[in-house]
């Protein structure tokens, strides 16, 4: 009977892939609605309190909906117009690197470095812009001329907010349904996974998005008041990449040292700026933004979410984007509690319950399984430690 059991499970999961593979696109306005309402619903559930549950969903739909246009109309224009200045840039950079950086090293370093042929790199990068540049409104008009594609695209757009208001409306609702439509003898365990499920995703979208969101702000309005060009464009980009320690700060450091070298003035005194602006932000970012909007919940690791989008993006699209972290919240806490099982398993030690010590001999039985992810077992040692 388990086996059977076992089987169908097996044939569901299988059978519900194939389902999530062959849908993806239909699903994409579904599960970006689905994850705008798992990032809004705490709000609501705290609004609830005081006003009706619907009232409390239109406040917040409607505050989600003037951020979310607002960025948008401010944002993408100046960001296509700076990115637009990419080609050009890079002939300059070619020819500061020629005329500036060869004398400046051949004569402080005594390196000579004119054998470098940058300018046919900066080259080769500018015709591939240009060629972008080309492709896209081949593209656009090619869409524009395929009525499918724009009313698949307009379809989409009218129904994310529609989808979105009733996902937040229903989200109660819809979580609870759900729960009781679990099998009885697995329902205290899924729910179990679930609330820690949440509580990674939750730590991660919703604190580590607001840094994300607050140190692009921070690095967009800095550079930009440095003078150094395409500014805007160099601090959202950085500040989108800070899910990863060092990786946001890092690409934008390069690409504003890089800018900097070509934008107006003393290009030091760029480069020190851009220093400034990206040393300032660290800072405000790790002792401010990360402590009070993050603080120490648990988080998913910075390689598993990197593996999890790309993954995700592969095998679905941009749906599987979508889903990439959800799953990959829900897995971390599989492996954690499959971890806690096997370190009580028979497998592991003596006997169940009962962590193997020096020369096979049993020790201590292991604390609760909630404490055992808090404990390090040291190598050689029969007694674990904290």
């Amino acid at each position: 009977m388990i086996e059977q059991r076992r089987w169908q499970w097996l044939l569901a999961a299988l059978v519900l892939g194939g389902l999530l593979y062959l849908l993806a696109p239909v699903l994409t306005p579904f599960a970006l609605a689905a994850l705008l309402a798992y990032l809004g619903d705490p709000v609501v559930d705290r609004l609830e309190k005081k006003f009706s549950r619907t009232t409390s969903v239109i406040i917040v739909f409607s505050g989600m909906s003037l951020v979310i246009a607002g960025a948008l109309a401010l944002l993408i224009p100046e960001i296509i117009r700076q990115a637009g200045g990419f080609p050009e840039q890079l002939q300059k950079l070619a020819g500061w690197f020629s005329g500036s950086l060869v004398p400046w090293a051949k004569t402080r370093l005594d390196v000579d470095i004119s054998g470098v042929d940058v300018g046919s790199v900066l080259e080769t990068a500018r015709a591939h812009l240009q060629d972008i540049g080309k492709i896209l409104p081949t593209v656009f008009a090619g869409v524009g001329k395929s009525s499918v594609a724009v009313l698949g695209v307009l379809a989409n757009l009218l129904l994310l907010p529609v989808i979105t208001f009733y996902f937040l409306r229903d989200w109660d609702v819809l979580v609870a349904r759900v729960q009781h439509l679990l099998p009885r003898p697995l329902e205290p365990t899924i729910s179990q996974l679930a609330r820690e499920s949440d509580q990674v995703l939750g730590s991660f979208l919703r604190g580590q998005l607001s840094v994300m969101v607050v140190t692009g702000a921070l690095y967009a309005v800095g550079l930009t008041l440095a003078g150094v060009q395409f500014g805007l464009l160099i601090g959202f980009v950085a500040g989108l990449l800070s899910f990863v320690p060092y990786l946001g700060p890092g690409v934008g450091i390069i690409a504003g040292v890089i800018s900097a070298l070509v934008s107006p003035g003393d290009p030091w005194i760029n480069v020190a700026l851009v220093a400034a602006v990206f040393g300032v932000g660290q800072v405000v970012e790790s002792f401010f933004l990360t402590p009070l909007l993050v603080g120490d919940k648990i988080g998913l690791h910075p390689v598993a979410v990197i593996f999890a989008v790309m993954a995700g993006g592969q095998l679905f699209g941009f749906f599987g984007v979508l889903l990439a972290l959800p799953v990959a919240a829900v897995v971390m806490v599989v492996l954690r509690h499959a971890h806690q099982r096997y370190l009580r398993s028979t497998l592991y030690s003596a006997d169940p319950g009962e962590e193997a010590g020096p020369e096979g001999k049993p020790a201590e039985r292991l604390p609760d399984p909630v404490v055992v992810s808090e404990v390090a077992p040291v190598a050689g040692s029969g007694t674990p430690t904290t």
